[in-house]
């Protein structure tokens, strides 16, 4: 992981997000995107050097994930590393804006 995704990761995982479960390099159709959230089908990724940045590719892999119903946020990676806050805050906008409730925890999950 680069240093943006341990960043994020670490406001994403344990439901720290308004209740909503991420997963971390999730397999969706043939390709993995950075983060996930299945109760949302939202799709988060750090875009930047690390990642040998290709738009053409991205848009490309990102359409046909978009076809399975998936929505995408993206960041830059120096976004995330210099205000990883204001990234988790603009989440939580998406979030009040098209999401629902969470899923209610079942027995035994975190």
């Amino acid at each position: 992981m680069t240093v943006a995704e341990v960043l994020l990761w670490k406001k994403l995982k344990g439901r720290q997000v308004d209740g909503y479960d991420f997963d971390r390099q999730r397999p969706i159709g043939e390709y993995i995107v950075d983060y996930y959230c299945k109760d949302l089908k939202l799709a988060i990724e750090i875009d930047g050097i690390s990642h040998d940045y290709k738009p053409k590719d991205d848009q490309k892999r990102q359409q046909q994930i978009e076809k399975l119903g998936v929505r995408f946020l993206r960041f830059w990676e120096q976004e995330v590393k210099t205000d990883s806050c204001a990234v988790v805050g603009k989440i939580r906008e998406w979030i009040r804006q098209h999401g629902t409730h969470p899923r209610p925890l079942q027995g035994g999950e975190k």
